[in-house]
């Protein structure tokens, strides 16, 4: 299913549309004999993917008391063990309606989702109606990876017909890449076609299930990739608790050791391979792992110059691959070599990682208004308005707007988040001679830096100045001096003329309610 919903669109670098595919493989080896177990186990797989229904409203980040509007969506999906349906986060996120329905069938049966991780791009949907399990089985899934140049086949519903689609491809690749920003994890390449609508459906090779085919690569022919079973494993075993916590990473940006020099700069002997630690997540003097350290070894599993572990004899991925693997009680073992001494460490491993400007993970934007200015969060999903404008991108980073310029810096204790005009002005005559500040980031009320919308509420609650003093974080551009009370006066009336109910969202009426 291709993304193209703007305001959730959930972005992996070197694709962007999405879609899933559920692939059913031949062994070649004996063609009469698998060719019966084909009939057997495609008349089995007929039923157990199914196509997935779902009318999604996302956030509407720009004008954020609101929701966007309805989508229809489809999807696929595969029955697994505990009568439940696997399919793709984005296939069902920010739904409030889903139904799924197999192709030999006209009745439609409702679902509700379970479980969902918006970083594997995968969830869990529980059927209101258990009977349909009855007559529609768990596909088995493979305990292990599959083998490059292994032939599948792709089960999916594409968009433009409701039977089942089949393609068939073979495996291309398997590589260790960054899901979306945060969540890395294992990747399988397959040269099956996949189409917009197959998002969900299982991947099949022998007689088992090999993984949730979930991206393809646009202006690319024939790449397409699946989540395998392994990492379908780590979510389930996740979310047994109906709540998805997350995996856990090693967040330290590395480079490799490749170069003659840099090794000759380290006075490393040539029989040390490794990868180079460029920056440490933790910046503190009791950081385990400093700068130029060089990791031989991850558990017991050594790590060559390009910064990869071999996963089959002719399979190399990222060595972070290996830290869900062996990762223990938040630590993962490593041996280093630091300032021409080999020693051990235990590094700390994190569960996500905190940006300054986050997205919305599944959830509604916070605002408040005051007056004629609307006030939110920088998110991911708010910046979609960037993404694809490269003139106002250039614009925002001549600007030095931190929407640019801090992309992706950690919070602070100073910054928590960024706050920005989120919606453009309510017409008013408030704000009579001001250029409009649609994207523009508080940098200060009153002259007390702005850590947070939550600090940017109670600054504006506990104020009590004549005056309120808006300072914003750019190069050019105004800073905005507006009357304290007629602000306050006013609101309400702004509020009822642009038909919005509340002042702001739950949490911040909350805190605005406190006074």
């Amino acid at each position: 299913m291709q993304r193209d919903t703007q305001m959730f669109k959930k972005f992996f670098v070197g694709f962007s549309f999405i879609v899933t595919t559920s692939l059913f493989s031949i062994s070649f080896a004996n063609a009469a004999n698998n060719k019966a177990a084909a009939t057997a186990s495609g008349s089995h797989l007929e039923k157990s993917v199914v196509k997935v229904f779902s009318t999604l409203r996302g956030p509407d980040p720009f004008k954020p008391w609101g929701k966007a509007s309805p989508q229809e969506v489809t999807g696929s999906g595969v029955v697994i063990e505990g009568r439940r349906i696997l399919t793709n986060a984005h296939v069902v996120e920010y739904a409030s309606q889903v139904q799924v329905q197999t192709g030999q069938e006209g009745d439609k049966v409702s679902a509700t989702v379970e479980a969902i991780s918006r970083g594997m791009d995968l969830a869990i949907l529980k059927l209101d109606d258990e009977k349909f399990f009855d007559t529609h089985a768990a596909v088995m899934r493979s305990n292990k990876l599959p083998e490059v140049t292994d032939a599948v086949f792709a089960y999916g519903y594409p968009t433009g017909g409701n039977s089942l689609s089949i393609t068939k491809g073979i495996v291309s690749r398997i590589e260790f890449v960054d899901y979306d920003g945060s969540t890395g994890g294992l990747r399988i390449q397959i040269d099956a076609a996949i189409n917009p609508g197959n998002s969900g459906g299982p991947v099949i090779a022998g007689d088992k299930m090999i993984g949730l085919a979930f991206s393809g690569l646009m202006n690319a022919q024939n790449i397409g990739y699946i989540i395998p079973n392994e990492e379908i494993e780590i979510f389930l075993k996740d979310v047994a608790d109906k709540k998805y916590d997350g995996k856990p990473s090693l967040l330290d940006v590395t480079q490799t050791l490749e170069n003659p020099t840099v090794r000759d700069y380290l006075k490393l002997d040539k029989s040390v391979e490794g990868c180079i630690i460029h920056r440490p997540y933790d910046q503190s003097s009791t950081a385990v792992l400093k700068e130029w350290d060089v990791i031989t070894q991850i558990g017991d599993t050594a790590i060559d110059n390009q910064c990869m572990v071999k996963l089959k004899p002719s399979v190399r991925v990222m060595f972070k691959y290996k830290v869900q693997q062996i990762a223990s009680n938040g630590k993962v073992a490593l041996n280093i070599v630091r300032a021409g001494k080999p020693m051990t460490v235990q590094a700390p491993v994190y569960v996500g990682r905190p940006h300054l400007i986050g997205d919305l993970q599944g959830g509604y934007p916070s605002y408040f208004i005051f007056g004629p200015i609307v006030f939110s969060r920088a998110t991911v999903e708010y910046l979609s308005f960037l993404s694809n404008n490269a003139p106002a991108l250039n614009g925002y980073a001549y600007n030095a707007s931190p929407l640019v310029t801090m992309r992706g810096e950690m919070p602070t204790k100073e910054r928590e988040e960024l706050v920005v005009v989120s919606s453009p002005f309510f017409p008013h005559k408030l704000v009579t001679g001001y250029s409009n500040r649609f994207g523009s980031v508080i940098y200060s009320i009153n002259g007390i830096q702005v850590k947070s919308l939550k600090h940017l509420v109670t600054l504006l609650r506990d104020m009590q100045d004549d005056l309120i003093v808006i300072h914003y974080d750019q190069r050019y551009g105004e800073t905005m001096v507006l009357p304290r009370k007629t602000m306050l006066a006013e609101t309400e009336g702004i509020l009822s003329d642009n038909g919005i109910r509340s002042q702001g969202s739950a949490d911040m009426m909350k805190i605005w309610n406190e006074k």
